[in-house]
């Protein structure tokens, strides 16, 4: 495992190296003091850290903002070290695997290793497939994405499964945003499976689809709906 510290105090990335030294398949570690020399490591990398451990007050920039970076990058896995817990939710909201307040203990990081080994475990999905708890379903086959709370609910009627990840988050994802359209703040859908769209007088929309359920369009997304029946 390939391990990308970055904390703006010496004293606290001792600490993670110590600790981390203790794994028996942590076999690199790699630090930075901010987040703009992070970056720079990373694109000098052959391939991208497994883990990053990130600080989230620094100079030069916010964590939060960095591990959006990373995890495009091709970072698997984020934790967040840090001695403030008013970020925990924006953390979680970019799929972090955990939250390790400082001063937090040895068991504690630990813990936070078991999940990263874990999410490590879980095989690589293909373009156009994911994995959802050990299973891997096809992208073609989901109809619609709803958001719930820290999750998204992925609808493969007459089924669902829940993924953690906020529905921006899923977006993002390499593959997502070419298959699926953001209709509301809620959902997103597949275009593919929409069977009629009723356009109504207040710039809404209801979306029939193929499974019999139907979707509102909200009035902020009608026009990027228009868009793309317009362009398909």
């Amino acid at each position: 495992m390939r391990v990308l510290i970055v904390d703006d105090e010496p004293a606290a990335r001792a600490k993670l190296r110590r600790l981390l030294a203790a794994e028996p398949d942590v076999a690199e570690l790699l630090e930075a003091p901010d987040a703009p020399a992070a970056l720079a490591l990373v694109q000098t990398l052959g391939a991208p850290p497994d883990l990053a451990l990130l600080d989230i007050e620094m100079p030069g920039g916010n964590g939060v903002q960095l591990a959006s970076a990373l995890r495009a990058a091709g970072v698997r896995c984020v934790i967040f070290s840090t001695a403030h817990a008013e970020h925990a939710l924006q953390a979680f909201e970019l799929a972090a695997l955990d939250y390790l307040l400082k001063p937090y203990t040895a068991e504690r990081l630990a813990a936070a290793i078991v999940r990263v080994r874990e999410q490590l475990a879980r095989p690589v999905a293909l373009v156009g497939e994911w994995w959802v708890d050990g299973e891997r379903i096809q992208l073609a086959d989901v109809h619609w994405i709803s958001a719930a709370d820290n999750y998204i609910e992925l609808h493969l009627p007459p089924r669902s499964l829940l993924d953690r990840a906020t529905l921006a988050e899923a977006l993002t994802r390499p593959g997502w945003a070419a298959r699926f359209l953001r209709v509301h703040r809620s959902h997103a859908v597949n275009p593919v499976h929409v069977q009629r769209i009723e356009r109504l007088g207040s710039g809404e929309a209801v979306l029939s689809l193929s499974c019999g359920e139907t979707l509102r369009v909200s009035r902020g997304y009608r026009a990027a709906l228009d868009g793309w029946f317009a362009s398909s």
